[in-house]
């Protein structure tokens, strides 16, 4: 959520409840006029049943997914959530999902139990794209 508040308005806003939520924001890339909807989904509420994560990754076009680099389990569920992402996703077509790993809170590097080399392989080895980044920066 931070993230996403982060890019819609460029605040930070530290403390969030566990609420989900679609975003809808216009933005301009190289030129043209592009309309993001973001279905904003707390971690929380990712482990719901398998039918409702199924219609929200039949909705999404990509995917981001973020985990703090201060929290191990944060990490370690990610490699279930991208092989059930590309198995939805991928079964459908036989075009690649587009799948982003984040790695957040950048900033709290002396709480790190994440590696930065650690989110490079794990992206490498899912073939996703890789970032590490702080919302609140």
């Amino acid at each position: 959520a931070a993230l996403t508040v982060r890019f819609l308005t460029r605040r930070f806003i530290g403390e969030y409840g566990d609420m989900e939520f679609i975003y809808s924001h216009n933005l301009t890339v190289d030129g043209r006029e592009i309309l993001f909807h973001i279905w904003d989904v707390p971690n929380s509420q990712q482990a719901e049943e398998g039918s409702l994560e199924e219609k929200r990754i039949q909705w999404a076009d990509s995917f981001v997914l973020v985990y703090s680099i201060c929290d191990r389990a944060s990490f370690n569920i990610l490699p279930l959530k991208i092989q059930f992402i590309k198995a939805v996703k991928e079964g459908q077509s036989q075009e690649k999902v587009p799948i982003i790993i984040v790695g957040n809170k950048r900033d709290l590097h002396h709480q790190r139990v994440v590696s930065s080399e650690e989110g490079r392989l794990l992206a490498l080895s899912l073939d996703c794209g890789f970032y590490e980044v702080s919302a609140a920066e």
